[in-house]
């Protein structure tokens, strides 16, 4: 699954923000210059319609990264800025906020540019401006996608304008329908996707070379390599730097225990034993290929549990609505193929179990994959139970497993009861 479809499905899924103990590190080029943060959102220069927007979201309070990003995107003279932090930090409400208080509702003409890698993640930002700016009648939003067209020579009238590289590049040069030299807020998100789409990174740099000299330009990615530094120090000029490093899962609140079965009767055999020694609240299921998830899904439905099953080739939008089921319980158990490894909070999860182990092409552990799997249970500071079921061939695996993450890994009978029954307390 690519990256531009795991951050849709990241934001379709999220219900609350994401909350980080760490703390938000700025780099500026004039270390004299004067930085602040604000607690609450009346500290900002913002209209009334937009707090009321803001509040209506559900956003109480800023988030870490709007706490500090917020006063340099809206700082006058403004200030560049090049922003990292992780998906379901809030980077998207900062900047739709920034770019509702910019713009000049009486002026009928694009004031803002706001480009994304997707069609798919344009349109959710989008999605979060109508929302935040739902009480800012006079400011109207268009999407520079693939199907929207613009005849020649046409002038928008919209002052925000949301598009993909491509789609945006015409309008401005081919279609004459955006004056570029008017432009002044331009948002670049998901940075670290563009930079990975073939294309993507040119056309936002001829775009960004033609735009006037006063121009804000902001920067928004969920991670900062050396490949999205050397790409955002061309888009931005003597940037604010500021970054929030990604938490850390941990395999601290995680037991972790391995059945040796001979076959995938013999590691069903020994799921079930699970399910009759212990009291399981919502079970997540991680198998190697889409042959071993849709057997396994047959197998547990004939023994009467709930089961929802997760795929790549399931649509982005139907992946978010198997997922939002499992969270409202409508199914106790989610078996899934690598595809949703990773971002999945759901409180109820008490085990996972790993019907494959994650491996690389060449049978080597997946430690990453190991990781996100059994990462899955034990949130939110509660004790979780992962379970991985090996081919005896394979057991070697497990030690190696165990001296990367220097953890504990212990086999289990997978006909003991009495064993599977004492790890409930």
């Amino acid at each position: 699954v690519g990256l531009a479809e795991t951050s849709l499905l990241n934001k379709l899924i999220r219900t609350s923000l994401v909350e980080s103990s760490h703390r938000v590190e700025i780099l500026q080029q004039d270390p004299s210059s004067p930085l602040f943060s604000i607690k609450t959102f009346e500290e900002l220069p913002l209209k009334k319609e937009l707090l009321q927007g803001i509040y209506l979201m559900g956003f109480n309070r800023p988030s870490k990264i709007q706490e500090t990003a917020l006063p340099i995107m809206l700082a006058y003279p403004p200030q560049n800025l090049i922003a990292q932090s992780q998906s379901g930090t809030g980077k998207t409400a900062a900047f739709v906020l920034a770019m509702l208080s910019r713009v000049n509702a009486a002026e009928k003409h694009p004031q803002c540019l706001c480009l994304a890698p997707t069609y798919e993640l344009a349109l959710q930002i989008g999605h979060v401006i109508e929302n935040i700016g739902q009480f800012c009648a006079d400011i109207k939003v268009t999407y520079a996608v693939r199907g929207n067209q613009v005849p020649q020579g046409s002038a928008l009238e919209e002052q925000i304008v949301i598009g993909t590289p491509g789609t945006m590049l015409d309008w401005c040069f081919k279609r004459r329908a955006i004056d570029v030299k008017k432009i002044a807020m331009f948002v670049l998100d998901e940075a670290d996707i563009m930079i990975d789409t073939q294309g993507l990174s040119c056309q936002s740099i001829r775009i960004q070379r033609a735009l006037p000299k006063s121009c804000q330009m902001l920067l928004f990615s969920a991670t900062f390599k050396e490949t999205v530094r050397a790409f955002a120090v061309q888009i931005v000029s003597n940037p604010i730097v500021i970054k929030l490093r990604e938490e850390e899962l941990t395999l601290s609140n995680i037991r972790q225990y391995y059945f040796v079965c001979r076959s995938r009767e013999e590691k069903y055999r020994a799921l079930c034993n699970i399910y009759g020694g212990i009291t399981v609240g919502q079970a997540m299921i991680f198998c190697q290929t889409r042959r071993i998830a849709d057997w396994l899904s047959v197998e547990m439905s004939q023994d009467g549990h709930q089961v929802a099953i997760l795929t790549a080739e399931l649509t982005v939008a139907q992946r978010a609505n198997v997922i939002q089921r499992f969270r409202d319980g409508k199914e106790k158990v989610l078996i899934a193929t690598n595809v949703c490894a990773r971002g999945i909070d759901v409180q109820q999860v008490t085990i996972v179990v790993n019907f494959n182990l994650p491996t690389d092409q060449k049978c080597r552990p997946d430690f990453e994959t190991y990781l996100h799997r059994i990462g899955r249970t034990g949130r939110f500071g509660k004790r979780g139970i992962a379970f991985s079921m090996v081919e005896r061939q394979n057991v070697r695996l497990v030690r190696v497993i165990e001296e990367h993450f220097q953890t504990e890994i212990k086999q289990l009978d997978p006909d003991d009861m009495d064993e599977l029954e004492r790890l409930q307390n």
